[in-house]
């Protein structure tokens, strides 16, 4: 995408945010495994020891990751703690079928989740359980030296799209201080985890045929 960090107000009023991680030594496997593995609060903490407060997941199936809901609390960067909903959702509802079959088999992407956002831990939702609010994207990609990860955040698409809100209201409900304090937290807490997931992987979430003898 044109943005590849940095963050923007589109004229619907949704605020738009990216971010670039490298997550050195990682995989698209090892993150999508991460995700899929319901991080509960400690392990949410390794994760952003500064930002992250507590972490639950509700619905969906365990060891999967699409129809999961993580309920957390947490900040961004310097400002108060909240409590949000992100519900993962099949990377169909957001991308073509033949685009993500293409992507993975050439090596474009190696992990893909996508989300709906909402406030609180009872989240606005559609009359077929779609949680309302903001859609989330994160695409990574192998490289020789580790997985580069891009995240974009739309806050308030769905207030845009299925609510109607108007620009002035979306504005509102999501200032332009969560602008560069999402880029920062957002980034941090990728960098963070690239720091330990190897590790957690290598202990508890890969094969043994998959382990590298350091000797």
């Amino acid at each position: 995408m044109p943005l590849e960090l940095g963050y923007e107000r589109l004229s619907s009023g949704v605020l738009h945010i990216a971010i670039r991680t490298d997550m050195h030594g990682c995989t698209g496997k090892m993150l999508e495994w991460w995700f899929a593995s319901r991080p509960e609060s400690r392990e949410y903490k390794w994760w952003h020891p500064l930002d992250h407060v507590s972490s639950s997941w509700v619905e969906g199936v365990a060891g999967t990751i699409p129809g999961a809901i993580h309920q957390v609390e947490e900040r961004f960067t310097d400002l108060p703690a909240q409590q949000l909903s992100i519900q993962f959702c099949p990377p169909e509802i957001f991308f073509e079928a033949d685009a993500i079959t293409h992507a993975r088999a050439s090596g474009a992407v190696s992990a893909l989740m996508c989300v709906r956002g909402g406030n609180g831990h009872e989240p606005h939702r559609t009359p077929d359980g779609a949680v309302i609010g903001t859609r989330l994207v994160h695409v990574g990609r192998d490289t020789p030296w580790g997985l580069v990860l891009r995240s974009h955040f739309f806050m308030g698409q769905d207030l845009a799209d299925v609510v109607g809100m108007p620009p002035e209201k979306i504005a509102e409900i999501f200032p332009d201080p969560l602008g560069p304090n999402t880029l920062q937290h957002c980034y941090d807490e990728f960098t963070f985890l690239s720091r330990v997931l190897p590790g957690i992987w290598t202990a508890e979430g890969c094969a043994a045929q998959e382990i590298i003898r350091p000797w």
